[in-house]
């Protein structure tokens, strides 16, 4: 029963299911490929204002990092550090802008921290560039 589902595909599940939630949150913040649409601007000195960084930074970083750190999750590349990239930004949303929202964000956080301390598993890039090094070294 405990090997009913590899676990390579429950990280990909996990990095597929985080990946798409912010990916298309960021999608809702450009027009065409990546112009930070004005209403974007308009949230962050608004509803998702936050302490210590400018509206029109915070909305800069929050929208590439909604980009970048999905792709990368889906392929499996860099998956730690992406990983940890969004469960510092769930941090920051839950913290700062939705606090009322935890249910939400402890599940983000339950496919975030699998990814953070696993890796993307048998089946991703950073698996085959690790298992290439290690061949490399022979």
């Amino acid at each position: 029963m405990r090997n009913l589902l590899p676990p390579a595909l429950l990280l990909v599940v996990a990095r597929i299911g985080i990946a798409s939630i912010f990916f298309l949150s960021g999608r809702t913040k450009v027009e065409g490929f990546l112009s930070i649409k004005p209403s974007t601007y308009a949230l962050f000195r608004s509803e998702y204002a936050l302490p210590l960084i400018s509206p029109e930074l915070a909305a800069h970083l929050a929208t590439y990092a909604e980009h970048l750190f999905p792709i990368l999750l889906v392929i499996g590349l860099l998956t730690r550090p992406a990983a940890a990239a969004l469960l510092c930004m769930t941090a920051v949303i839950e913290i700062f802008v939705y606090p009322d929202a935890w249910p939400t964000h402890l599940s983000w956080a339950g496919l975030l921290l699998p990814l953070i301390a696993s890796g993307g598993g048998a089946w991703s890039l950073d698996h085959l560039l690790h298992r290439a090094r290690s061949g490399s070294r022979r």
